[in-house]
């Protein structure tokens, strides 16, 4: 919205700055952390108040992990509405309306309230299963047919939409994938990024902190989609407009940073499903929208990991009665090993990290 200022530069020679990207990106993340700040300690107040507590399992089913964890019981969950409030807000204010910021707003609050409705039943029900699996899958579906809809009904992206690019390959794979592949094609990689940081989601500021690192990876991604003379010199797609999530991603930064301040350890508030859910979206949408979804196998490798952790757990219980990790997802793993739990996010912060040095060079590795 203040990006229009720019329209005003005949009147106040200054304003032609609300014209660069880079300027408002860097005011997006300056007003996520803000309103983060300034929203945070009145909306966890009123969480405590109606007593919406997180619901943990019980010592039968988690064994051990249930006494590593007793201290969290009275600790609120729904944060998640925290990040929302600052991410919308931010790129409301500070990013030029496209198709592509509408798209990620769209994802990012569809799968909010499928995370609010899932943390909901939880509380109300004082019991950890909320939302069933497979009505999750189906809003995920949903809104990956509603937004397929919204970019391919534009003309300045309906056809850059069904490029598919990879890692390492200076040239489109494929030029015009047909709806049959790119429907689920899309899918699999949002629900894949948003059930992935939903596990990730276990310990104090685990998922929040790797979030802080992907989204900067992106920021830098989307920035270089969106300008011609990076994406030449890259051997990337060129996408105009796309720069337009750079503002996106440095609200998401910003936010996070603010929400990490009350998240760290010990937590003062969860962000449950109402925030993993709807981060995991969010990246997973920008990460298809400027053409590097499969970049974000590399960039997001800690939630990867997790998830994969948990794959091959269920596997393997399944096949052979066997369990490779003393638990899963794989954090918990450590947890049961002795690390402290600041230890295991630590740890995982700085592999996150250099996952997303990693994939910022496959930028230039091709």
């Amino acid at each position: 919205m203040l990006s229009y200022l720019a329209e005003f530069e005949n009147f106040f020679g200054p304003l032609r700055l609300f014209r660069y990207i880079t300027l408002r990106s860097a005011f997006a993340g300056l007003t996520g952390l803000m309103i983060g700040f300034a929203i945070g300690p009145w909306l966890f107040g009123k969480l405590r108040a109606l007593r919406a507590k997180q619901a943990f399992r019980s010592r039968e089913e988690v064994g051990d992990l249930a006494e590593l964890h007793a201290g969290k019981e009275e600790t609120p969950t729904m944060g998640g509405l925290m990040i929302c409030a600052a991410v919308t807000g931010s790129t409301l204010l500070w990013a030029r309306p496209n198709v592509y910021v509408l798209t990620a707003l769209l994802v990012y609050l569809g799968l909010t309230l499928i995370g609010f409705l899932d943390d909901y039943l939880k509380v109300t029900r004082k019991k950890s299963g909320g939302l069933s699996g497979r009505w999750k899958l189906v809003g995920q579906a949903v809104l990956t047919v509603l937004s397929l809809a919204l970019l391919l009904s534009f003309p300045d992206s309906s056809e850059r939409m069904r490029e598919l690019w990879v890692p390492f390959y200076k040239d489109v794979l494929v030029s015009h994938m047909p709806l049959v592949l790119l429907i689920p094609f899309l899918f699999l990689v949002l629900a894949g990024s948003s059930n992935a940081i939903n596990l990730t989601d276990g310990v104090d500021g685990l998922a929040i902190g790797c979030t802080v690192t992907v989204a900067l990876a992106y920021a830098i991604m989307a920035y270089a989609a969106g300008n011609f003379i990076i994406a030449e010199y890259l051997f990337i797609s060129f996408i105009p407009g796309a720069g337009e999530l750079t503002v996106v991603c440095s609200a998401l930064l910003g936010a996070s940073l603010a929400f990490l301040w009350y998240n760290s350890h010990p937590a003062e508030v969860f962000m449950g499903d109402t925030g993993s859910l709807a981060l995991g979206g969010l990246i997973g949408i920008i990460s298809f929208m400027v053409h590097q979804p499969l970049t974000l196998v590399i960039v997001g490798g800690i939630f990867v990991i997790e998830a994969v952790s948990v794959l091959l757990q269920v596997g393997s219980f399944k096949t052979r009665q066997k369990r490779i990790f003393r638990m899963a997802p794989i954090h918990h793993h450590f947890e049961l090993k002795g690390w402290h739990e600041n230890k295991v996010v630590i740890r995982f912060w700085i592999l996150s990290l250099i996952f997303a040095m990693a994939g910022l060079a496959t930028l230039k590795l091709r």
